[in-house]
């Protein structure tokens, strides 16, 4: 099973992924850079796998650049606290 399948685990998975590069001195401008990196790229090459990531993926189609950053900021605060640091 993969952690896209699930909400939940997905979050988690994010949330731990988070906290490692706050761990390691990583700062929010390069965290909310590396988040929407990674947005545009699930969006464009990967299937969603729940209907939350169907509803952030047709956001994310009609958002303009500087939306699609604000989501991708909005989906750090939103796993801050999840994952098995907290």
């Amino acid at each position: 099973m993969s952690v896209l399948d699930n909400w939940g685990n997905w979050k988690n998975f994010l949330g731990d992924r988070l906290h490692h590069a706050q761990n390691e001195g990583m700062n929010n401008e390069v965290i909310n850079d590396l988040a929407y990196q990674i947005g545009g790229y699930l969006a464009n090459q990967v299937d969603a796998k729940n209907e939350q990531e169907k509803v952030l993926a047709d956001l994310w189609s009609v958002a303009s650049k500087e939306e699609q950053h604000a989501i991708a900021n909005m989906m750090v605060k939103l796993v801050q606290n999840n994952g098995s640091a907290h």
